[in-house]
């Protein structure tokens, strides 16, 4: 699977895990240098506490594009060490 956003693959990886119809990359499968750490963070009530991304690809910047969980819940650990999107973010095979 590709994440693709602004004709640039952001990650790549074999080795996703689906939940709730969105693709989680392995965290070392994302290119960080197009990462940025965000203050944005939401609560989902079975996954737990989630912490964003934004994605900054020549020059242009997706605000909190990407979110993942640090510590998820145990009925989410699957999704521990990975990174999944949204916003305008392609994931394709």
């Amino acid at each position: 699977m590709k994440a693709i956003w602004n004709n640039t693959v952001i990650a790549e990886s074999d080795e996703t895990v689906v939940v709730e119809n969105n693709h989680y990359f392995p965290a070392d499968s994302i290119k960080r240098e197009f990462f940025e750490d965000s203050i944005a963070g939401t609560t989902c009530p079975w996954k737990g506490r989630a912490s964003y991304y934004s994605v900054r690809v020549n020059g242009e910047l997706n605000k909190d594009a990407a979110w993942y969980y640090p510590e998820p819940k145990d009925a989410a650990q699957q999704i521990k060490g990975r990174v999944a999107f949204w916003k305008g973010v392609q994931v394709v095979a």
